[in-house]
C-alpha cells in the first residue's frame, strides 16, 4: 500500500474522480428506473446505491492494487435498462435472478471460458472496438455546444491551453474551468443535494422460473457481451494484459454478496476505464493503476453517502459532464484508431468494427460493442478463407 501511495499523483486522483463522475451521471437515472420497476421503496433504492457503490469501489480498489493495472469495474448499464423494462417480477424474485446471473459470471471466471474467447480476438479489432465505444462521447461533447456554447467552448479552450502548457494536468484544468463557468452561470444545482448516509436493506431472494429465464439469463448475456467484452478490449488496446478470469471471478463474487442489497451486476468497465488508463491519468503506464484505485475510493464514498453523493454528482450540468468525458477521451480515441488502422491487412475489419460499434446498434437486447466484434471477426474470417483458396 505504501508503494501505491507513492505512485499517486494529482492527475491520477482527478482521473479517478472524472471516471466516477462520468459513470454515475451518465446512467444513474437508469438505476433509479430499474429499482422503481421492481417496486422498490426509497430505502431500497438508497440501498441499491450503497451496494453498487461499495461493490464497484472495493473491486476496483482491490483489483488495481493487486494487479498494478488500472482495473476499474462498473455496474451493468444495459443490465439496468433490461431490469427497468421488466414487468411482473417481484423484488425478491429479481434478487434471486441477480444471484443466479452473478453465479454464472463467477463460473465463467473460474473456468477461464471467457478469457479463452477473448484471446482469439485480434488486437486491431479490439482497438477499433475501443475507438467505436468512446467516439460517441467525443460526438456528444461536440453536440453539447448547441445547448451550452459558452460552457463547452470554455472547457475546450482550457483543454487546448492545458495540453500546450501543462499536459499532465489538462483534464483537471478542464474540470475546474467547467465548474467555474457553470457556477457563474448559476447551473450548479447544489440545493437539491440530500446530505444523508445510505443504509443497506436486505431483501430475501426467491427463485422462480420466470425470473431466471426473463431476467437472470438476459442479464448475464448483456453483461458479458456488452460490458465485459469491451472492458477487456479497452485494457488490451491500452497495452495491459488484464487478468480476465480473476477479474470476472471477483466481480461475480461481489454480485453474490451484494445482490440481496441491490448489487444486481458488476463487470469490467470500458468507458470509465479508458479515462483511467490513458496518458492524462499518468505519464507512466505502470502507475496509472492509481487512477482506478482513486476511483475505487470515490465509489466507496458514493456508496456510503448514497443519495447525498449521487445528488452532488447530478448537480453538474449535463453538458459539463459530456464535454469533460469527450475531452478526457480524445487521446485514447486517437490511440485506438492508430492501433486499429496500423496494419493494412486488418484495416477493413477494423473499420467495420469501428462503424458498427459507433452506430449504437442493438439486436436481441445486446449492444453494438458485441456486434462490432462479430462484424470485424467475420470480415477477418472471410479474408482468411480467401487467402487459403
Amino acid at each position: 500500500m505504501k508503494r501505491s501511495l507513492n505512485d499517486l499523483s494529482v492527475s491520477s486522483l482527478v482521473a479517478g474522480f472524472v471516471a466516477v463522475l462520468v459513470g454515475f451521471t451518465s446512467s444513474v437515472a437508469i438505476i433509479f428506473q430499474a429499482a422503481q420497476a421492481l417496486g422498490a421503496t426509497s430505502a431500497q433504492t438508497s440501498s441499491w446505491i450503497w451496494a453498487l457503490g461499495l461493490g464497484m469501489g472495493i473491486t476496483s480498489l482491490g483489483l488495481s492494487v493487486w494487479s498494478r493495472q488500472p482495473l476499474l469495474t462498473a455496474w451493468s448499464t444495459p443490465g439496468a435498462a433490461l431490469i427497468a423494462a421488466t414487468s411482473g417480477i417481484s423484488m425478491p424474485e429479481a434478487i434471486g435472478a441477480f444471484l443466479f446471473s452473478s453465479a454464472l459470471i463467477c463460473l465463467f471466471g473460474v473456468t477461464g471460458w471467457f478469457e479463452r474467447v477473448m484471446a482469439r480476438i485480434p488486437l486491431a479489432v479490439a482497438a477499433a472496438l475501443l475507438a467505436g465505444v468512446l467516439a460517441r462521447f467525443g460526438l456528444d461533447a461536440v453536440l453539447a455546444v448547441k445547448t451550452a456554447p459558452t460552457l463547452v467552448l470554455a472547457m475546450a479552450c482550457a483543454y487546448l491551453l492545458g495540453k500546450r502548457l501543462w499536459p499532465r494536468y489538462a483534464v483537471p484544468g478542464v474540470l475546474l474551468a467547467g465548474v467555474a463557468v457553470a457556477g457563474l452561470q448559476g447551473r450548479l444545482q447544489m440545493a437539491a443535494v440530500d446530505w444523508a448516509w445510505a443504509q443497506p436493506v436486505w431483501t430475501t431472494p426467491q427463485f422462480s422460473w420466470a425470473a431466471l429465464m426473463g431476467v437472470a439469463l438476459p442479464l448475464f448475456l448483456v453483461t458479458m457481451a456488452s460490458q465485459n467484452l469491451p472492458g477487456v478490449a479497452v485494457q488490451r488496446a491500452a497495452g495491459y494484459r488484464t487478468p480476465v478470469s480473476a477479474s470476472l471471478t471477483v466481480t461475480g463474487l461481489a454480485g453474490l454478496l451484494l445482490a440481496p442489497f441491490g448489487g444486481f451486476a458488476f463487470n469490467l468497465a470500458a468507458i470509465t476505464a479508458a479515462i483511467c488508463n490513458g496518458p492524462e491519468a499518468h505519464a507512466d503506464p505502470a502507475r496509472r493503476y492509481t487512477a482506478a484505485m482513486s476511483a475505487g475510493l470515490v465509489y466507496i464514498g458514493v456508496g456510503l453517502a448514497g443519495g447525498a453523493v449521487v445528488g452532488l454528482l447530478v448537480a453538474f450540468p449535463r453538458e459539463l459532464v459530456a464535454a469533460l468525458a469527450g475531452l478526457a477521451l480524445i487521446s485514447t480515441i486517437a490511440g485506438g484508431l492508430t492501433t486499429a488502422l496500423k496494419e493494412e491487412k486488418h484495416r477493413d475489419a477494423a473499420c467495420l468494427t469501428f462503424l458498427v460499434t459507433l452506430s449504437g446498434l442493438t439486436v436481441a437486447g445486446i449492444g453494438s460493442a458485441f456486434w462490432g466484434v462479430v462484424a470485424g471477426s467475420s470480415a477477418l474470417l472471410v479474408q482468411y478463407l480467401r487467402s487459403k483458396n
